[in-house]
């Protein structure tokens, strides 16, 4: 039988990176437009006949982790607006291959779903929060559904998640003077936040690099209200920081929080993540411009092995470095 890690020795890419993380976009819908993200008021979502089942979903992850991914994160869109997303939750959680089972939300449903994703089997949750002032969530979201979010992050420690993460994407003059209260409500609420540089997603936003605030400015603006800072050589899952998109960092009183240096120190280079549409087409990279239908040979009946055999040859010749 062969073994994971002789798979991860075979599949690597151009660059010597392995295949152990794979997205899943479950749905392209979402509840908010936060501005740095998708600000467009109309949209052309796609049909119910375009997306993925539930089924699909499955036997697709199925085959990306017979080649060796181990880690699988659900998004969006926002993922929670897909009915009853807890049910495909719990088919991934019966894959014994999968050994950290994730979903990021921006958490306006989660006070709803929380307990019925963590009886499913999800291991993680990542909850969106850019700010804890309502006004500025409205502006940001152009939502008022602030306290909901705040909610559904007490629901999911209720619910008895124990690694809780907030996202937090800082823009310069709009959210940055709030770094060490975000810090402060992460310790409240047993959370730990991550820092993101603003990031351009492709031209889609008014993105500028004078609008980024770099990482070494989150510390300043960090160090002069905690003291010292010391930098994790780890993730919290005991993979060498270099290999995680979050460096992670301690302060003084032992609270841990990361930073995505995305736009100033991007990980491209050693990227273990591809990322799966609700439509089904297989991105081995945020960046790329196009991807590769996995959908069309699924429903057509195509053998699993032809369908491994395409997901191979593409990711032994990826060269990949959106960033």
């Amino acid at each position: 039988m062969t073994t994971h890690k002789q798979f991860e020795a075979r599949m690597l890419d151009a660059l010597g990176r392995p295949m152990r993380s794979l997205r899943i976009s479950v749905t392209d819908q979402c509840n908010l437009r936060c501005n740095y993200c998708m600000p467009e008021e109309e949209y052309a979502w796609l049909g119910r006949d375009a997306i993925l089942s539930f089924e699909e979903i499955n036997e697709l992850a199925g085959i990306f982790t017979g080649l060796g991914v181990q880690k699988i994160r659900l998004t969006g869109g926002e993922p929670l607006l897909r009915h009853n997303v807890s049910k495909l939750v719990r088919m991934l959680a019966g894959n014994v291959a999968i050994q950290d089972l994730a979903l990021t939300t921006n958490g306006i449903l989660l006070e709803r779903d929380a307990q019925a994703l963590r009886e499913a089997g999800l291991m993680r949750v990542t909850v969106s929060l850019d700010t804890l002032q309502p006004n500025r969530f409205r502006s940001l979201t152009r939502s008022a559904a602030h306290g909901a979010v705040l909610k559904g992050i007490a629901a999911a420690r209720g619910a008895g998640f124990e690694v809780i993460k907030i996202n937090a994407v800082i823009v310069r003059d709009l959210n940055n003077d709030e770094l060490p209260d975000l810090i402060e409500y992460g310790r409240e609420v047993g959370a730990e936040v991550r820092f993101i540089e603003y990031m351009d997603v492709g031209g889609a936003t008014r993105w500028s690099l004078d609008s980024v605030v770099t990482r070494a400015e989150m510390l300043g603006i960090l160090k002069r209200r905690f003291g010292p800072i010391e930098p994790l050589k780890e993730n919290g899952d005991g993979v060498p920081a270099s290999k995680a998109p979050a460096d992670q960092f301690r302060l003084r009183d032992g609270t841990v929080f990361g930073i995505i240096s995305s736009t100033t120190q991007p990980f491209c280079r050693t990227c273990d993540r591809s990322r799966l549409t609700p439509d089904g087409i297989w991105f081995l990279c945020l960046y790329a411009p196009s991807g590769i239908d996995l959908k069309k040979p699924l429903r057509e009946q195509v053998s699993r092995s032809l369908i491994a055999q395409t997901i191979v040859n593409a990711w032994r010749t990826r060269r990949d470095r959106g960033a």
